[in-house]
């Protein structure tokens, strides 16, 4: 598996860096590493000012397309090493969809909530409680990034670790959205209470129902795992505790899905 000393020549491959301001990072690689495979996870990383790439490796279609579509080159410091398809998949989960792309990476900085807050000019704040399956949490960042949240919070003892899995499912939202990890999550809220965000638990026993229980003003929504919901001393410090309308046919949504509708009506609210 050769050095990638042919690849084209072009602008190196980088940017957003005005969108990744204190992102995260993904899965465990080699001590004091993070694996991440798949095109849009590693297009992210190697595209975000703040993380630290320290070996590619891939097949050399896939490195080309994807030095292609940008018109770049990857960094001469960045060890790269091209491989058969079939090689890299030993080097990543059972059955892990990497699209032919491998990357070892330094893990980003920790976040801080008061950092967060200080800069989120009263855009949407996203609680997870006890959330803990790593689709599920990529997917949720993935509808962060797309309706331009300023953080997801989680606490650290009850949420997954960053990995290769939770990266490939957020398809580089990793990189974009902040994450904030705390030690509890019901001092978090109250810090955000008084930034003067409305704290909306999501609940499908909640008395008041989604949308309407959402006021004017900068929202944080506060989502618990499946089955369980939200911990009671958790909704204890909600505003409100409202449920999504759905039809009786269906018991409750993923989770992921609840996060993006509740979102996207926040996003579109009237005011």
């Amino acid at each position: 598996m050769p050095r990638n000393d042919d690849q084209p020549k072009g602008r190196a491959l980088r940017g957003r860096a005005g969108r990744n301001k204190g992102g995260r990072g993904s899965g465990r690689g080699s001590a004091g590493s993070i694996r991440l495979w798949g095109r849009h996870a590693i297009e992210a990383a190697l595209t975000n000012p703040n993380r630290d790439a320290k070996k590619l490796w891939g097949t050399r279609e896939a490195i080309q397309a994807m030095l292609d579509d940008h018109d770049a080159e990857l960094p001469a410091s960045l060890p790269v090493e091209y491989a058969q398809a079939a090689d890299l998949a030993r080097l990543v989960a059972k059955d892990a969809p990497h699209q032919g792309l491998v990357l070892d990476c330094a893990p980003l900085d920790d976040v801080a909530l008061d950092d967060v807050l200080d800069e989120s000019d009263g855009r949407t704040i996203v609680v997870l409680d006890s959330v803990t399956d790593p689709h599920n949490v990529g997917a949720i960042l993935r509808s962060c990034a797309a309706f331009n949240v300023a953080a997801l919070v989680t606490q650290d003892r009850h949420a997954p670790p960053e990995s290769g899995t939770l990266a490939k499912s957020a398809s580089g939202a990793l990189e974009i959205v902040p994450w904030v990890r705390v030690v509890n999550l019901s001092r978090a809220l109250e810090r955000m209470s008084e930034e003067g965000y409305w704290r909306i638990g999501l609940d499908g026993d909640g008395k008041a129902v989604f949308p309407s229980a959402v006021p004017a003003g900068p929202v944080a929504l506060v989502l618990g795992a499946e089955g369980e919901g939200l911990r009671h001393n958790v909704a204890q410090h909600c505003d409100a505790i409202a449920r999504l309308p759905i039809a009786s046919a269906i018991e409750s949504l993923n989770v992921s899905n609840a996060a993006a509708i509740a979102l996207y009506a926040v996003a579109t609210r009237e005011g």
